[in-house]
């Protein structure tokens, strides 16, 4: 099995991830009881979960545990190196992915954030990209997707829309068919 990088991520209906001040507080608007808008079950299909530094510090600082712990942790960043935990630091995610794909395993699922996804995209290293899209505007904040990256040409996969409002689009990068002339 080819270890897919997966992009699993929410924004907001104009674009955004977060607010200025990494507030994430929108994303609440569509939290139903019994509803995780099928990450369970996406969760199965990974053994690998890439952060980025920004967006790991955002998730300690809700206070409970570090997820994850059956699966492989890294988090991206020029300023930590190391272990914490199950968690390993490392500097550079494009040699990092490099080095994953080569190996036996599952899926592997980033999370953001919006340099992390940039650098990926840079190198047309994402195979598949699974975004809530949150109906709210921010107005303003931080972008999922950043400037200066080259274009891309996706292939849709499906929509499943919520009761909450939040739609979830499926795309695929698309390859190059090996049987045009």
């Amino acid at each position: 099995m080819s270890r897919k990088v997966i992009l699993y991520i929410a924004m907001s209906l104009d674009g955004y991830l977060a607010k200025e001040d990494d507030n994430i507080d929108f994303l609440s608007i569509v939290e139903m009881s019994g509803e995780d808008y099928g990450y369970a079950d996406f969760t199965q299909n990974v053994d690998t979960v890439i952060w980025g530094r920004k967006t790991f510090d955002k998730v300690l600082s809700f206070g409970e545990d570090i997820p994850y712990k059956d699966k492989a942790v890294y988090v991206i960043s020029k300023s930590r190196a190391g272990k914490q935990g199950h968690v390993e630091y490392r500097d550079n995610v494009v040699n990092l992915i490099q080095d994953l794909q080569k190996k036996e395993g599952k899926h592997i699922y980033c999370d953001g954030g919006g340099e992390i996804v940039k650098e990926l995209l840079n190198y047309s290293l994402i195979d598949c990209l699974i975004i809530s899209v949150i109906p709210h505007l921010l107005g303003s904040g931080i972008r999922l997707f950043k400037d200066g990256r080259p274009e891309q040409k996706l292939k849709f996969k499906r929509s499943i829309t919520y009761p909450s409002g939040l739609v979830q689009l499926w795309y695929d990068k698309e390859r190059p068919d090996i049987n045009q002339p």
